[in-house]
This record gives structure tokens, sequence and C-alpha cells, in this order.
């Protein structure tokens, strides 16, 4: 179980960034339960969720680094929400799956041709002697936007992605399960980017950024 709360260079939850955060979304005298709830739903809701962006350079990949952004991916979120997690005392890990979005994933498919996003990063915490999944990409903002409810977390269940909006029609569906990883698997995520996605090299600027 150390390998869960131990912090990394990409899970620095040691840096003065991450720990003002933890600090300012929960109270020493809560729960371990209470924590990961409150936790969860800063991370959700701090940053706007966006997949048009995404870093080529490691150091973009830090949990203190993406806290400077006002957005991120799924898996900048998921970065971040386990480095506060290990911080606060919790053990967490990435979890990685591929995963089908049928709405606003119009960019994909123009780009890629796919409406497939992979690797999509979520999170696994440690309550209660059990391992429960999570997944902090979707803000409240932009949920009540595509009209789908916000996805919340209880401290006991799994809580990963919504499958229909609020009308019944089918929002996101898992494709496949990639499992967990005790810190951030850059070479996996980035081999997987380049296996899905053709063209992608090509679009990565001087900068390392990928602009989709």
């Amino acid at each position: 179980m150390k390998e869960y709360i131990n912090s990394s260079k990409f899970l620095d939850f040691d840096h003065e960034v991450v720990q003002a955060f933890i600090k300012d979304h929960m109270e020493p005298s809560m729960s371990n339960r209470e924590k990961a709830i409150a936790l969860y739903t800063a991370v959700r809701d701090s940053w706007r969720y966006t997949a048009r962006v995404i870093h080529f350079s490691e150091d973009a990949w830090m949990a203190s680094t993406i806290m400077g952004r006002d957005e991120g991916h799924c898996l900048d979120k998921s970065i971040i929400l386990t480095a506060c997690l290990r911080g606060a005392g919790i053990p967490a890990r990435m979890h990685l799956a591929k995963v089908k979005n049928h709405i606003a994933a119009e960019h994909f498919m123009e780009k890629f041709g796919t409406d497939e996003l992979t690797p999509h990063g979520m999170v696994d915490v440690y309550l209660d002697h059990k391992w429960i999944k999570i997944s902090p990409a979707f803000n409240k903002g932009l949920c009540d936007k595509l009209n789908v409810d916000t996805l919340d977390f209880d401290g006991e269940n799994h809580s990963i992605f919504q499958q229909y909006d609020r009308n019944g029609g089918q929002f996101m569906e898992y494709l496949e399960d990639y499992g967990h990883f005790d810190d951030v698997p850059l070479d996996f995520i980035y081999n997987n980017f380049r296996e899905h996605y053709s063209g992608l090299r090509e679009r990565i600027n001087a900068q390392g950024v990928l602009s989709i």
C-alpha cells in the first residue's frame, strides 16, 4: 500500500501549491471518507474540462504545474486528484480506460475520425478497506451545458461515468479497461495516443503542445 501514498515527480503533493489546495478544501477533523468527497468535488469543479489541448513535455504532467492552468482533460484532473488524496494521507492510484463519448466529440471526429477517447483517466481511492473508482473529469458547468447529471461521489460507491443524459440518450460508454498504475504512466499514455490517433506527431508544435 506504501506505493499508493508516496509522492513522485508527477504526483508532487508536497509542493506548496498542492498543499495549499488540500488545506483550502478539507479540515483535519474530517474522516478519510469526508476528505475524499471534498477533494473529489473540488477537483471536479475547479478546472473546466477540455480535451482540446494535450501537452507532450514531462513537466506539464506534474500536479503542481497542472494546477497553474484553469482547465484540463481527464488525465490532468486525475493526476491532480490522485496527488491531493495522497497528500491527505489517503491511498490513491491512476486508472486508465478507453471510452466512447457520444456527446461533444465532434472535434475528435473531425481531427481523427473517431469518437473513441483514449486513454481516459480516472482515480482509484482506497476507503474502508476497498478500492473505489471515481472520475472527476466533467465539471458541473459542463454537465449542465450538456444536459447530463453531475457525477457525484458518496465515498462508498464507484462513480466513473454518466451512461445517459437527462433525456435518456446515450452519453458515454467504457470500451476497454487498461488497469491501474501507481504513478503517471507517461510512456503508456504517449504510446496509446500514437496507436489510436493517426497523424498525431505532425500536429504537435515546437513547444510540445497538441491543440485539437
